[in-house]
């Protein structure tokens, strides 16, 4: 699987955001960053806008429509699939169920996974794969929708790999990242959704994203 062009995004968005250690209480906000003037009181103030994920409205499993309503107050993970994948699905699948299983009963939490099938992935089709992984819409969300609006998303907003690839196996070329959001919709971290020390990662931060906001 080729990762050029998510490495080049990514890496931008790294330069961005990963200044603070590690070890540090506050995760970074990752992507792009614009300054912003404004005038308070008569003088001008700089400002950063933050790169955040926009406004979406998809299907889930169960035909209810997702949208930003669904996850506010919430921290989420994305991540980007088909049912029919033959190659890293499976893996990522099987890793997205440890963080489920572990916040499936916070109501802080949720997980989007989009489909980059959607021809095929309907919502019968991500209703009976979610049926088989045994897990409930109201924290894991299977969605579908217009493809290109799906494709653009992953690459222009959460800065992942997903793109229509005929060559390869399964016809779609994407990568397995597991992508944690904050609850204004900012990206606070990038994981590796088949390698199982990355998600342990995930974990851990979530935990720490978690505690942050109810610190505030």
């Amino acid at each position: 699987m080729r990762h050029t062009f998510l490495g080049l995004a990514f890496g931008l968005a790294v330069l961005a955001g990963c200044t603070q250690g590690e070890n540090e209480k506050a995760l970074p906000i990752l992507g792009p960053r614009e300054p912003q003037v404004k005038l308070v009181n008569g003088q001008e103030q700089v400002d950063t806008l933050y790169h955040s994920i926009p406004d979406f409205a998809f299907l889930n499993q169960d035909s209810a429509l997702v949208t930003p309503k669904t996850v506010e107050g919430k921290i989420y993970v994305a991540d980007f699939f088909f049912t029919s994948c033959p190659s890293i699905c499976p893996k990522m699948k099987s890793q997205m169920l440890r963080v489920y299983e572990k916040y499936k009963d916070n109501p802080r939490v949720a997980l989007l996974s989009h489909s980059i099938d959607p021809t095929h992935d309907t919502v019968a089709v991500l209703r009976d794969y979610a049926q088989r992984l045994n897990v409930k819409s109201s924290t894991w969300h299977f969605l579908t929708g217009d493809k290109d609006t799906i494709l653009n998303l992953a690459q222009k907003h959460y800065l992942t790999s997903a793109m229509e690839d005929k060559t390869v196996p399964g016809g779609f070329e994407h990568s397995g990242a597991f992508l944690l959001v904050d609850e204004n919709r900012h990206l606070r971290g990038h994981y590796d959704g088949t390698d199982a020390a990355s998600v342990d990662k995930l974990l851990k931060d979530m935990d720490k994203l978690l505690a942050e906001k109810k610190g505030q």
